[in-house]
């Protein structure tokens, strides 16, 4: 891997460090200020609804100029968001405009990697790229609970963070620092050299290309298989990653600021399990990863049965190797699939639309499931068997198309 791979992967870095903590601090905003209970599902789902709504143009967008120019551009919009705060803005109006930000930097980030490294590399590169953003997580999600709940953190920030009046104001002054270090390493990002077809920035034009592409990536075989596994994988996470804070609270009692270690326990077993996938699976063999996935979705529904901490957090961390181990194969697929069959960004705008649109759709109903007090180990029973029962038929789908072409 070259020295500019790895400024792409220290952007990203502090960019998702970032947002790891924003969001920790704005479920604790809402939680503190009594705001409704449906607004905390809501905060993922205002940002990754942008995803969904800016899908033509973030594609378009990030192959007209050279990739590190967007992602700076985009951590620009990201601080906006952020600071929005400062002046009492609504914390699911804040965050939704950082997941605008996201949405146009996300095709940025993974379509360099496909501009810059060979195909039988970017198995390794997305489990760099995973490793290093899981990592992120754990310590977003720490600092998060730390500068919410942590009476020692906060008082510490007031007395170092400069003009910080209260514990909110040095709370965010941090978040800003970290995406504005972020953008710092934007600048050192090389141009690649890639040149794509200059795209027409009419609503028309983008939305009808958009959906070309859309079609192109789910009519191919391979395509389909990735792109509805990472789609189905990342509505489950994004759940599961709201539903941690709340369980671990109910089923352990453990307070918000321990809470969030759990989750940094799962994120860090991501870590390992990609690091072994980038090390074990290459690309031409992604798709033995299946049975995986299968089996990560019954061991997560065994963890309503567990109500000590000490059995959770091993647990926790064995579901997030799985996991990690299941998504970069599937991810470098899609990745170079998606980059034969039409330009790096359109194909990454493209998986991100489909994988946020699962989301949405499933934090959506985790809402309506908080609002009528659904029983949080059904949910994550339901989570559970959802991802299990859906990869073993396209586990089926996959044998039965190899059965048929092996025959032929």
């Amino acid at each position: 891997m070259t020295r500019s791979f790895y400024t792409i992967i220290a952007a990203q870095f502090f960019s998702s460090l970032a947002d790891s903590a924003l969001f920790i601090f704005c479920v604790s905003v809402v939680t503190t200020h009594a705001y409704p209970l449906w607004m905390t599902p809501m905060l993922k789902v205002g940002f990754v609804v942008s995803y969904i709504l800016v899908a033509p143009l973030a594609g378009a967008f990030a192959d007209s100029m050279p990739k590190g120019r967007v992602m700076m551009i985009t951590n620009l919009i990201k601080i906006t968001g952020c600071s929005m705060m400062f002046l009492d803005a609504s914390p699911l109006l804040a965050y939704g405009i950082v997941g605008f930000g996201a949405a146009v930097y996300s095709p940025a980030k993974y379509g360099i990697l496909t501009e810059l490294l060979p195909a039988e590399q970017l198995v390794k590169a997305n489990g760099w790229v995973e490793g290093t953003t899981v990592i992120s997580i754990i310590l977003g999600t720490v600092i998060g609970g730390a500068i919410s709940a942590n009476r020692a953190t906060v008082e510490w920030l007031l007395r170092h963070v400069p003009f910080a009046s209260d514990p909110l104001h040095a709370a965010l002054a941090t978040i800003v620092a970290i995406y504005a270090l972020a953008a710092i390493f934007n600048v050192f990002i090389v141009q690649t050299g890639a040149r794509y077809f200059k795209a027409r920035f009419s609503a028309t034009f983008l939305i009808e290309d958009f959906f070309k592409c859309n079609k192109l990536l789910w009519r191919d075989p391979d395509g389909m298989i990735s792109l509805g596994i990472t789609s189905l994988f990342w509505g489950v996470g994004m759940v599961l990653q709201v539903v941690l804070l709340k369980w671990a609270q109910r089923s352990l009692s453990l307070p918000l600021d321990q809470a969030t270690l759990l989750q940094g326990v799962f994120a860090l077993g991501i870590a390992i399990g990609a690091a072994g996938a980038a090390r074990m699976v290459p690309l031409t063999r992604s798709l033995s990863v299946l049975p995986v996935g299968v089996a990560m979705g019954g061991i997560l529904c065994l963890m309503t049965l567990v109500k000590s901490p000490v059995i959770a957090f091993p647990m926790l961390a064995l579901i997030g190797m799985l996991a990690g181990f299941f998504v970069v194969p599937m991810n470098s697929m899609l990745q170079h699939r998606g980059h034969q069959l039409m330009s790096a960004g359109h194909s990454i705008a493209v998986q991100n639309f489909n994988e946020n649109l699962a989301i949405i759709s499933m934090m959506a109903c985790y809402a309506v499931a908080t609002h009528y007090r659904v029983n949080i180990n059904v949910v994550i029973i339901v989570l559970g068997a959802l991802l299990s029962v859906t990869t073993l038929s396209i586990l089926r789908i996959h044998r039965n198309r190899s059965l048929a072409f092996t025959c032929y």
